[in-house]
């Protein structure tokens, strides 16, 4: 330490010597944007992802068509879990088909009381069937009638 003189007999001034204020506006532009942001996915999520409807429509398509080219693997994944516990995959298109070549989806409709889709699908020779689907973490087969 020195004792010597110093160039100045105070000590140094403040940098800083107004009141410290905090705008408040990047604050409300993050919340604002969140919501903004939350809103919009909301609303949009539908679009993205198609109606009930048609996410049934789709994974009954892509479940006939999986069958009827044997990829009975693809088809079993595209059940629900206890469809799944309940039969292997090669047992899958003895369960599900009702005629011979690929099935067509005629009809969606909400199921009574219950958060699924019954698909009608009919076959080239005329059978009928009518499949369940639950949208659980996407949207599987559930059981024919």
């Amino acid at each position: 330490m020195s004792t010597g003189p110093f160039l100045y007999d105070e000590g140094p001034e403040q940098l800083h010597t107004g009141t410290p204020r905090r705008s408040g506006k990047l604050l409300v532009l993050v919340f604002g944007a969140t919501a903004v942001v939350a809103v919009l996915m909301a609303v949009l999520l539908p679009l993205v992802k198609g109606s009930p409807d048609d996410q049934a429509r789709e994974v009954t398509g892509v479940f006939l068509a999986a069958l009827d080219k044997g990829d009975t693997e693809t088809a079993h994944g595209l059940l629900c879990e206890d469809e799944r516990a309940r039969l292997a995959p090669e047992d899958v298109g003895a369960e599900y088909l009702a005629g011979d070549g690929i099935g067509r989806v005629v009809s969606v409709e909400e199921a009574d009381g219950r958060p699924s889709r019954e698909v009608d699908v009919e076959w080239p020779g005329g059978e009928h069937a009518r499949f369940v689907v639950v949208n659980s973490d996407g949207p599987h087969i559930c059981g024919v009638d």
